[in-house]
């Protein structure tokens, strides 16, 4: 009896004694469990779950965690045992009821879920303790040590892990919008070239999406990079264009633009000129609905954003200046080429990559594009032609926008796919998102759980603000049933 009166009074540090994972997961089975039999309508159903909290809880408590939830497990079915009371049609056998049923299946998945997860990170935790690796994001912190060939924000070895973090995932996001846009370009044309009249075009655009998607896209990257690239001059040499745009072996070299302080009038005069144009379209939209008088409102709003920026620009002195790469073409051999840190660097890991992207991504954008042109009726295009709209105009103004409800859910899953796929950079060193951070950055600390975590939920974010915006399109655009 004293026994037990002291493992009372020693309560409060049960928590302590037991751990907080095991009273973690002892708190999801008993919310899973007992929300379950509470949500049975009768007296029974309510009495087994108040049961099942006591006994569950002193379980817990002297026994072990693993024992509740075997008692978990038990006063589940217990549960689903007792006869269900119907309001309406009195006491009728569980087995014969939909609901009860579903519940057995709902408490079988939940308590697998649980005890899955709960396996999982003890599992983990005790692999970290027996090889000494502290968990936790300290390290994120610590200087990093290494190099970045390509950063869009300013970055030097001194720099912490948080900030290698960073430039990985801007590397990331920038091969993927870019990427995005060329594949989708590329795929609309050649998904209206697989659909021309003209047989040399038509027979061009099918071997283009044949071989394009018949070959892994690892292979694409390849090519670009050890085959096509490597056929450029090498460092000591260069091919220009005007003398203002270079290439070798190093990559693409251009000014590089230097904004001056009054710069930021130019910027807001562009911003300012977008949002006139869109309301000048939405104005010019309105107006043909009510009247059916048209006005050029592409042309109109492409002018607004041109000239009021090139006003803005030359109003306040032209504040930008290019600095241009520095080519050393004579002296010591191995101080010939161009000067590292002068006009801009486009990395030939960056071009391999976006071409072998874009161009395999595009295929199956075409197939995609093919596929809704074909979804829209022929009828509305002879009605167009009816109407006296040549091919041009046919296509632009009534077969396309109709076909892109059919094209945008599929095109959304390219997008994703071209996203992801972004990840094989690692294979020609492009510094990505898991090049230095689930790839450097996890060899040099060893947090390989943390990293690999931030850098799943990384990639879980960008699919879901993609399909997000996507399904907001796809909305704008869907038939609205009256």
């Amino acid at each position: 009896m004293q026994g037990l009166i002291d493992r009372i009074t020693s309560l409060p540090e049960w928590y302590f004694e037991l751990g907080r994972i095991d009273v973690t997961f002892a708190i999801l089975m008993l919310a899973g469990v007992i929300a379950t039999i509470m949500s049975w309508k009768g007296r029974p159903g309510m009495l087994v779950g108040a049961a099942y909290v006591v006994v569950a809880v002193v379980l817990a408590y002297f026994m072990s965690f693993q024992a509740a939830v075997g008692l978990g497990m038990i006063a589940s079915i217990a549960a689903l045992l007792v006869p269900n009371i119907h309001p309406e049609h009195g006491t009728i056998s569980w087995f014969n009821d939909p609901r009860a049923r579903g519940l057995i299946a709902q408490i079988i998945l939940f308590l697998l879920v649980t005890f899955g997860i709960y396996a999982m990170v003890t599992n983990t935790i005790v692999n970290l303790e027996r090889q000494n690796i502290a968990s936790g994001f300290g390290f994120l912190n610590q200087t990093a040590g290494f190099g970045i060939n390509q950063t869009l924000i300013p970055y030097t070895e001194e720099s912490t892990y948080g900030q290698t973090f960073i430039v990985g995932l801007l590397n990331t996001i920038l091969v993927a919008i870019v990427g995005i846009f060329l594949a989708t370009i590329l795929g609309f044309i050649v998904g209206v070239a697989r659909l021309s009249k003209n047989w040399v075009i038509n027979k061009i655009a099918y071997w283009y999406i044949e071989v394009m998607r018949n070959v892994p896209l690892l292979l694409h990257i390849f090519v670009w990079y050890f085959a096509v690239l490597r056929a450029v001059p090498d460092k000591r040499d260069k091919w220009s264009l005007f003398d203002t745009f270079h290439l070798n072996i190093y990559g693409i070299w251009a000014p590089e633009p230097l904004p001056g302080p009054m710069f930021w009038m130019t910027v807001v005069a562009f911003l300012a000129a977008i949002v006139i144009a869109f309301i000048l379209a939405k104005l010019a939209k309105a107006r043909q609905m009510r009247t059916g008088e048209t006005f050029p409102s592409f042309w109109v709003g492409l002018a607004i954003i041109i000239i009021l920026p090139l006003a803005a620009f030359f109003a306040t002195g032209s504040p930008l200046d290019f600095e241009h790469p520095k080519f050393v073409a004579e002296g010591p051999i191995f101080k010939r080429g161009f000067e590292f840190q002068s006009g801009l660097q486009v990395i030939p890991e960056f071009i391999a990559l976006l071409l072998a992207l874009s161009i395999y991504t595009a295929a199956y954008i075409a197939e995609i594009v093919r596929a809704g042109i074909l979804a829209v009726s022929h009828g509305q295009t002879e009605a167009a032609n009816a109407l006296g709209l040549r091919s041009g105009p046919t296509l632009r103004l009534v077969v396309i926008p109709q076909a892109l409800r059919v094209i945008i859910p599929p095109l959304t899953n390219q997008y994703l796919n071209l996203t992801k796929n972004s990840s094989l950079a690692v294979a020609i060193a492009y510094p990505d998102l898991v090049a230095v951070f689930a790839g450097t950055t996890l060899n040099q600390t060893g947090q390989a759980v943390e990293i690999i975590v931030i850098t799943m939920l990384v990639y879980l974010g960008l699919s879901l603000v993609t399909s997000a915006i996507m399904n907001w399109y796809n909305s704008r655009i869907a038939l609205v049933e009256r």
